[in-house]
């Protein structure tokens, strides 16, 4: 297999609260698992090292934003006449990572919010070491939002799994197919609550309602 590089697959809004009603250009559109698409002509695989997943999680209203990263275990793309025809990309969980400048509050360490991440509260990693994604359809996009990554020109839609649930999602993307080789970038915001990720999200408890 020839290596692809995959920059920022997951690029913002990994953990964004339920109770946040506002939407963004940004935010992905979100359905039920849909049939994967299907393999065809050559298989390009995934080059790990020079692939990253960018997250960046807001409490409601955007308050006090964590960001940090996660690394794509494996994965592949299939390019058929030119055209990204499917794909799959699996996201080792217990890599995730907080970038200590995200975390300003004298009375809080990144390894510790590093840790609950990895809990039952969110990723439960112990059961659920990898994340997934696969794409079901890519289409030419006419138009890209506003706040699409730059240069998207277009339309991805994958099963995105997270803790064991899978959900469709549908976002702009920039797909680059050169020979022996492709690249795609994206940034996009989901709702972690989609995915029954709701630890903090009651808005009964004051405490918890700002996760």
């Amino acid at each position: 297999m020839k290596k692809i590089s995959v920059i920022a697959l997951v690029g913002v809004g990994l953990l964004l609260a339920s109770c946040d009603k506002g939407k963004s250009a940004e935010t992905a559109a979100t359905a039920q698992e849909q049939t994967v698409a299907e393999s065809k002509g050559e298989t390009l695989a995934v080059d790990t090292v020079g692939s990253v997943v960018n997250w960046k999680a807001t409490h409601k209203g955007g308050m006090a934003p964590r960001w940090g990263t996660l690394t794509i275990k494996s994965g592949d793309l299939s390019v058929d006449a030119g055209q990204v025809s499917a794909g799959n990309f699996v996201i080792d969980m217990n890599s995730i990572k907080v970038d200590p400048a995200s975390v300003t509050e004298k009375d809080k360490k990144p390894a510790d919010l590093e840790k609950h991440l990895k809990t039952p509260d969110f990723f439960d990693v112990a059961k659920n070491p990898t994340s997934d994604f696969k794409i079901t359809s890519v289409a030419d996009l006419k138009e890209a939002p506003k706040d699409a990554v730059a240069g998207a020109n277009k339309t991805v839609s994958g099963n995105l799994t997270l803790s064991g649930k899978t959900m469709n999602v549908t976002f702009p993307a920039k797909v680059e197919v050169a020979e022996n080789s492709a690249a795609i970038q994206a940034k996009f915001t989901v709702n972690r609550a989609d995915w029954g990720l709701k630890f903090g999200t009651s808005e009964a408890d004051p405490a918890e309602w700002m996760i």
